[in-house]
Parts: C-alpha cells; sequence; structure tokens
C-alpha cells in the first residue's frame, strides 16, 4: 500500500443554485454538479462517475452539455481567477480538453454557458452589471465576438442558441431580452426592444423563430422572431388540497421556512422553464411544475398538469419540504422522464409517459434517488459489521448510507441540530449528540428509536469504541465514558482547558487519545482513567486526530496549517500544508498512508514515513472545507464530508493497478432489527387483511351466485325470444324461394328469345359482309393495274429528266470556265496598276519629306537671325533704361 490512491467510486450530494445545473446524457444517464465538479449518475444501475473540477476549484457555477452530448463546458470558481473549461464525455473517465481565456475580456466568472447546435461555438455570459456575452471557437481556444451587456441592476441572466440556427444567440436578464446574430467577427442585435423592461429569470427556445420567457412577477412571454407574441400571467399555486389535511394555521407555518421567502409566497416568480416536443415546463411557485402544450385551434398553449414536489415522509415538517425552489428543468432524450433540481440540494423525477395514459390534473415527483443533505455535515462513522456509514447534517437530518449499494437505508430528521453521529460496530445502533442530549439510537428496519437519553448538552464529538462495549461523549472540555450495556457512567477523563474537538478509540480498546482548543493532545489509560501522556502546542488548535492500529503513532492536524506526527509525547515529524488548513485525518490500517483533507476541499494522500517534500497526492472533491474522514476497516474505502453538504465514497487502490487487498474478504452481517411492537401491528395488520379477504371471498360468492341465476333467467328469455324469431325467418325464407322460382322461368323463357333473335341478325350480317368484301375486291383489282402503268410513265418521264440535266451542267460548266479565265485577266491587270501607283506614292512621299526639311531650314536661319536681331535690340535697350535710370536718380536729389 506504499503507493495507494484513490478515486471517487459513489458521490452523495448535489450542489444547488448551478446554472443548467442537471441535464440528461443518455436516456438513463444524469449528470449534475456535486462538490467541486459534476456527477454521472445511471438510474438503473446505480453507478456513479465523478468528473473533478479545475486545481483549487470551489465549485461549478454554470454548466452546458453540448447537443451531441459528446461536450461538457464548465464555469468554475478557481481561486482568483475563474476558470472556463471543456470536457470531452466519450470516454470512460472525462478529460479536459480546452481551457478558454481573453486578455481582452476581464476576469468575471461566467454565469451562463450555452452550445451552438453544430456544437463548435459556445456562448458565455458573466452577471450584469457590466457584464459580457461572449463567443468562442472552442476547439481553437478563439474569442471570435464579444458584446457588453449594459444593465440597471443584477440579478441572473441566461443565454442559448437557436436550437436550428448556428448563429443566432439569444440572452435575457434584468431588464433586458436580446437577440444576437453571430456574422463575421460580430454580434448584431436582431431585435428592438418595446415596453416596459422586465426582469427576465429564465427563457427557452420553442422553435426556430419562438422564445418563451419567465418573470419575477409570474409572466410567460411568447416572443416570435424577436417580438412579442403572447403574454400569460401566473397566480401563485397553493399545495393540492389532498396534501392540505392539518389546520390552516399549520399550513401558513409551513410556507415561511425561510427567513427571505415570506414575500415571495405571494407573489408568483417564474424560476424555471424548459422546452420539450409538446411545450413547456415551467415552475410559477415553490414546489410546483406546469405542462403547458399547444392547443390545435388558435395555436396558443394552455395549461395540462401540475407536477407537485413530494412531502418527505421523514421531515419533521413534511409541507415545507414540498414547498422548495425547483431551480433547473430538463428532459431525457425520449421525453419520457423530467428531472428537476431544487435550492435545497434535492433531486426530483416525473415519469412523462404516466400523463398519456392517466390524464390527472395533479400529479407528484418522486425522488430521482433518494433524498440528500441540504446543509453541511458535521458527524460521519462507519461501522465493522455492514456497508453502512451514518451522516449528520445542519439540516437536522441522520442518514444511513450503504456505499457498495450506493443507496439511502435509513432517513430521519429531527426538531433540532444533530452535532455528531457514531455507529456501533453491529451497525445496528447509533449515538446521536444534540445540543440538549446524547441520545442512543436503534437502527430499525425502517425507523431510528430512541433507547435511551444522556443528560450530555451540545455533545459535538462521541464515538463507540472499537468492540462495541462502550462510548465516549465529550461534554466541553470533558470527556465521559458510558457502557453500552449498562449505560453507565465508567469514567470521566478530565484534564482538557479547551473544547475537546476530536476523540479517537485504539485498536485494543485500552487506550484513547483527544485534542483539544488548547493545543493539547492527550493519551489516556482506560483502566485507570489517567493521562498516560500528553503533547501540548498552545499556537495550534487541533480540530482531528487519528491513531495507527498500534497506537504508537498520533497523526493531529489543526489551525497551524501542519500534519504533525507525535509518538512519546513530543512532535516527531511537521509536514506543511502549503497555503491550506488541514481539517481531518485519517490513517489506514497499514500505517503506511495517511489521508488528510483540507479548508479548499481537497483530498491528499501522503506516504509514510513522512517527509517534508512536497510528496503527496491531491484530489479535487468537495466545494468546501472537509469536515469529517474515515477509511473502513479493510482499508477498501475512503469515506469524506464536506461543508458542502456532499458525501464522498473513495476506493483505495495501489498506483501499480489492482485495490488494496485486505487480510481477507469480509462477509457482511445482513442482520436489521425491529420492535415487537412494530411485529405485533404488521401481524395484526396481516389478519385483519385475512379476514378481509375472507369476508370479501364470500361476498364475491354471493354476488356471483346472484349474478349467475339473473344470467340464467336472462338467457332462457333471449332463448324463447330467438326461437319465434328463427320461426318467422323461415317462413319468410319459403316465400322468398317461391318467388325466387317463379323469376327463374320467366328469366329463362326471355333468354330463349333473346338467342334465336341474335342467331337471325347475325346471320342476316355475314351475308351483308360477304357481298361488301367481293366489290371491295375487284375495285382493289382495277387500282393495282392503274398503279403499274402510272408507274412506267413516272420511271420514262425520269430518264428524259436525267438526260437534260446532265447537258444542262456541261454548258453551265463551260460558262462559267470562260468568265474565271476573263476575270483572271482582269486580277493580273488590276495588280499591275497597284504595284505602279505604290512606286509613284513612294516617290512622291520622298519628295514631300525633302521639300519638308529644306522648309523647316530656311524657317530655323530666318527666326535664329530675328532672334539675334532682338538679342541686340534689347542689350541696347537695357544700356538706355540704365542711363535714364541715373538721370532719374539726379534729378530726385
Amino acid at each position: 500500500m506504499a503507493g495507494a490512491a484513490v478515486r471517487p467510486v459513489a458521490v452523495f450530494g448535489c450542489r444547488p443554485r448551478v446554472a443548467g445545473g442537471v441535464c440528461f446524457l443518455e436516456e438513463r444517464v444524469v449528470l449534475h454538479a456535486a462538490g467541486a465538479g459534476c456527477l454521472r449518475l445511471h438510474l438503473e444501475h446505480k453507478w456513479h462517475n465523478f468528473i473533478q473540477g479545475t486545481e483549487k476549484s470551489r465549485g461549478v457555477q454554470a454548466l452546458a452539455v453540448s447537443p451531441d452530448r459528446r461536450f461538457l463546458a464548465l464555469s468554475e470558481a478557481a481561486g482568483e481567477q475563474p476558470v472556463l473549461a471543456v470536457y470531452e464525455l466519450t470516454a470512460e473517465r472525462a478529460r479536459r480538453r480546452k481551457v478558454l481565456a481573453a486578455e481582452e475580456l476581464p476576469a468575471r466568472q461566467a454565469v451562463s454557458l450555452a452550445f451552438s447546435p453544430d456544437c463548435r461555438l459556445l456562448a458565455a455570459a458573466t452577471a450584469p452589471p457590466e457584464g459580457h456575452l461572449s463567443c468562442w471557437l472552442w476547439e481553437k481556444q478563439q474569442l471570435v465576438a464579444a458584446v457588453l451587456l449594459p444593465a440597471a441592476g443584477g440579478g441572473p441572466c441566461q443565454v442559448s442558441f437557436n436550437p436550428q440556427d448556428n448563429t443566432q444567440v439569444c440572452i435575457t436578464g434584468n431588464g433586458f431580452f436580446k437577440l444576437f446574430k453571430y456574422s463575421e467577427g460580430y454580434l448584431k442585435q436582431m431585435n428592438l426592444q418595446r415596453g416596459q423592461p422586465e426582469n427576465y429569470l429564465c427563457h427557452t427556445w420553442l422553435s426556430k423563430e419562438e422564445v418563451i420567457c419567465g418573470t419575477d412577477t409570474g409572466k410567460l412571454s411568447l416572443f416570435e422572431t424577436g417580438e412579442l407574441h403572447w403574454e400569460k400571467s401566473l397566480e401563485y399555486r397553493k399545495t393540492p388540497t389532498n396534501q392540505e389535511e392539518d389546520t390552516t394555521e399549520e399550513y401558513e407555518s409551513g410556507l415561511a421556512f425561510e427567513d427571505n421567502d415570506l414575500q415571495q409566497h405571494s407573489l408568483p416568480q417564474i424560476s424555471a422553464v424548459a422546452a420539450y416536443s409538446k411545450g413547456f415546463a415551467c415552475s410559477p411557485s415553490p414546489g410546483v411544475v406546469l405542462l403547458f402544450e399547444k392547443t390545435g385551434e388558435n395555436e396558443v398553449y394552455e395549461e395540462r398538469q401540475e407536477v407537485w414536489l413530494p412531502q418527505d415522509q421523514f421531515s419533521t415538517e413534511p409541507k415545507k419540504s414540498s414547498r422548495q425552489d425547483i431551480t433547473c428543468i430538463c428532459f431525457s432524450p425520449s421525453e419520457e422522464m423530467m428531472v428537476v433540481s431544487t435550492n435545497k440540494n434535492q433531486l426530483y423525477m416525473f415519469t412523462m409517459f404516466s400523463t398519456k395514459l392517466i390524464r390527472e390534473k395533479i400529479s407528484y415527483f418522486a425522488y430521482m434517488n433518494f433524498p440528500l443533505h441540504s446543509n453541511a455535515i458535521t458527524g460521519l462513522d462507519m461501522c465493522i459489521w455492514k456497508p453502512i456509514l451514518a451522516t449528520c447534517s445542519l439540516d437536522r437530518s441522520v442518514r444511513i448510507w450503504n456505499y457498495k449499494t450506493n443507496t439511502l437505508q435509513l432517513c430521519k430528521e429531527y426538531q433540532e441540530e444533530a452535532y455528531t453521529v457514531s455507529l456501533h460496530p453491529t451497525g445496528l445502533f447509533c449515538l446521536i449528540g444534540f445540543s440538549d442530549k446524547l441520545r442512543f439510537v436503534s437502527l430499525l428496519y425502517e425507523d431510528m428509536h430512541v433507547l435511551k437519553e444522556f443528560a450530555v448538552k451540545k455533545c459535538r464529538e462521541c464515538s463507540f469504541s472499537n468492540g462495541g462495549h462502550l462510548f465516549a461523549a465529550v461534554y466541553g472540555n470533558v470527556i465521559q465514558i458510558y457502557s453500552s450495556i449498562t449505560f453507565e457512567n465508567v469514567t470521566n477523563l478530565k484534564g482538557h482547558t479547551g473544547k475537546v474537538h476530536a476523540i479517537k478509540w485504539s485498536a485494543d480498546d485500552t487506550k484513547f487519545v483527544s485534542c483539544d482548543t488548547h493545543g493539547a493532545v492527550y493519551e489516556w489509560n482506560l483502566s485507570t482513567g489517567k493521562k498516560e501522556s500528553e503533547c501540548v502546542l498552545k499556537t495550534c488548535m487541533y480540530s482531528s486526530i487519528s491513531l495507527t492500529y498500534d497506537a504508537k503513532i498520533i497523526f493531529a492536524v489543526g489551525s497551524d496549517q501542519t500534519l504533525k506526527e507525535i509518538s512519546e509525547s513530543s512532535i516527531q515529524h511537521e509536514v506543511p500544508a502549503y497555503d491550506v488548513v488541514y481539517t481531518t485525518v485519517a490513517v489506514s490500517r497499514s500505517g503506511r498512508v495517511i489521508f488528510v483533507g483540507t479548508s479548499l476541499g481537497t483530498i491528499r494522500a501522503m506516504k509514510y514515513p513522512l517527509t517534508l517534500k512536497k510528496d503527496f497526492s491531491e484530489y479535487q472533491a468537495h466545494a468546501g472545507a472537509v469536515t469529517k474522514m474515515t477509511i473502513t476497516s479493510d482499508d477498501q474505502f475512503l469515506l469524506t464530508a464536506s461543508e458542502d453538504g456532499c458525501v464522498f465514497i473513495w476506493k483505495v487502490y495501489n498506483k501499480e493497478g489492482g485495490g488494496v487487498k485486505g487480510e481477507q474478504e469480509l462477509e457482511y452481517a445482513e442482520e436489521v432489527l425491529i420492535m415487537r411492537s412494530d411485529i405485533d401491528e404488521k401481524s395484526q395488520a396481516i389478519l385483519d387483511l385475512q379476514i378481509c379477504v375472507r369476508d370479501l371471498k364470500t361476498e364475491s360468492d354471493y354476488e356471483l351466485r346472484l349474478k349467475d341465476m339473473y344470467c340464467e333467467g336472462k338467457i332462457k328469455a333471449l332463448e324463447e325470444n330467438f326461437a319465434q324469431e328463427i320461426d318467422s325467418l323461415k317462413t319468410k325464407h319459403q316465400i322468398l324461394q317461391e318467388e325466387k322460382e317463379k323469376q327463374q322461368l320467366q328469366y329463362e323463357v326471355q333468354l330463349s328469345e333473346l338467342m334465336d333473335k341474335q342467331a337471325r341478325e347475325v346471320q342476316r350480317l355475314e351475308s351483308d359482309s360477304s357481298q361488301k368484301l367481293s366489290m371491295e375486291n375487284e375495285k382493289y383489282q382495277e387500282l393495282q393495274v392503274k398503279s403499274q402503268k402510272m408507274e412506267e410513265e413516272y420511271e420514262k418521264q425520269l430518264h428524259k429528266l436525267e438526260e437534260s440535266k446532265i447537258r444542262a451542267v456541261a454548258e453551265l460548266k463551260e460558262h462559267y470556265e470562260k468568265k474565271l479565265k476573263h476575270k483572271s485577266v482582269l486580277l493580273e491587270e488590276a495588280k499591275e496598276s497597284i504595284r505602279k501607283q505604290i512606286e509613284a506614292h513612294e516617290e512622291m512621299e520622298k519628295q514631300i519629306y525633302e521639300d519638308g526639311d529644306k522648309e523647316i531650314l530656311e524657317l530655323k536661319d530666318k527666326y535664329e537671325k530675328q532672334l539675334l536681331e532682338e538679342k541686340e535690340s534689347n542689350m541696347q535697350l537695357k544700356g538706355e533704361i540704365g542711363v535714364m535710370n541715373k538721370r532719374v536718380s539726379f534729378i530726385l536729389c
């Protein structure tokens, strides 16, 4: 086990208020946000597949699955920088494909995501004010378009692609409904918003042109090509009457189960909407989903059915559980199932085909698997005899889980919060610590029965011994040891000055270890009730401790961000946590691997002996601090719980491959407890039902005899009536038979007459046709002789025409040959004339060029003489002007 690692095999929990937080991957496979990642869950086979988030992730804020269900986009809060990543879902273990980031966009958390129909584009919206809508070509990690979304106020916003158009995007929020068209690197708005702005909480596409939106005032608005087409205001829905058998005061108190929801109970608001082939589903009030379908008459949507959340029978206030806000609705690919998530971390499903068979106005959801914790988990423990673990939470419930079958076996909600829980090694009993007392509870077949109560107030830690004969309960800084057999207080361990945070029994139950908020770790001898050793570090507030199997080494974690190895009353090693706080610690039975939980929700696996190097494997799991952690007695499973309300079951295995080998294969006990009163009630109920069955059988036999007598009388009367009708029908048949014979004789006579008439007519026609045929034959012979004579005459004429044609062709040939010879002579004469003209033209052109050159030279000489004369006169004038200037200057002086 030196190279041990872990992988999550089951997750019991759901993260609330995640945009698109639940969706179908296959007909029976659901994906939803859980812890710091997402969970794939098969509804029938119950297998779990956890998709871990980014390093230092604090949970998923929004998710989207591509239309082909091959890719998953997650928006996560991870440290200071939010992360937008795309995962591939085709493999057995999902792997991260791309991380999207752009320097030109501000680092804001994406609150809504959507894939385009062809899965190439990913749209992401950040919350206003100063929100952005961005489009990514995610395969290339390229930001292709972005637009600012100015808004008057904050609130949720949602983005989606047109299911039949890869370039059309719809986004809604507080005060805006916008349709954008992506083209050439830009998002261009297509619609112009008119009227009073609304706070749109959700929307969905009904067709290529229709979008239905829900507002915070309970109004449904249908937009067609961006224009408002239809509106409907929904009323606030109250729970059905069959759930309202109690008084009105109790009902009103059930409505006020959240301090900040009093106003919402008087006003409807559409918190979620989803489309399916016949229409859409929406939630106008807490706890209810309405199904709307389109009517064929005037093409509007009408309400067909109400589907309500069921009352939680485990809850102390069942009516309260049915008034949860529904935050997300989705349909399976075949639309046979609808799944919803709520603000209380719960998942419900509804079988849609039942609406086709039973058209009831009101129906009810069922839990998708089982009810989950809705608040931080404060206690966790396991037992040896059975593959079960117990958890308690601030939601005031205690739950028993089976980590082999991934099911919830028992659940009980109490009036006050449960701080701690511990399972008896047999799995038949448990301890639960409350603010007023400690309860010893029997785990019955279908219930939890309080067997004994102890006056231990504010008990935040309790634990059964490994043998189950003793248990410890913490009261402030005092640890009280009780007998599980006699329930007597065996001893009290006093010595802590701070509140005790954790306690641990040794494997043989001879030693007991505890730690407190003042940095003290004590080892107690239970036979004497005295401290055997102590290790005090006042600068550290310890939160968890663990023991090796031989109880020689103590591992402790606390507020100083280190893991301490303590033995012989001193700290032997300290391993730093690297900027996180260790909150829990657990050691394997072999002592070779130490698991620690952190304040960031991660799990770290370390090898023993410890080193100061950063030598550990870290696993992303919870979205809150890990509150409790334990390892099963066979070292096969690691169990963790967190402030996010999730329970993780981790399979421990060797890094080289294969699971961790235990000493022997455990055979778990199948026995359960049941109250004698329950057995008596069931036996009495069986007897009452048997008596009821006998009475019903007697009544049914009597009713059958009466029915037989009634039927026999009716049969006799029917037989008499039928006999009379048969006689009358026989008489009618004889009369009709006689009429038939008469008519048959008449028809035979008429037929013979018609046959004779037809024979005479045929004979007459034959004689007439033979005479006509002989006449026509004679005409044919005459025409044939005439045709032969005409043929001979036409042949003679044709011969004469051929001879005349030959003579005419010869004459024409001779005529045109003479004409061609004459034309050839003319052509030669024309060619000679042209040659002479060309020579004369060339001589004339040469003479013209010579005359032009001569004339040019004469003009040049003439103008050069004129230019010289002008220059000389110009010089003479300049001299005269100089003399005149001198005279003028002299006169002026």
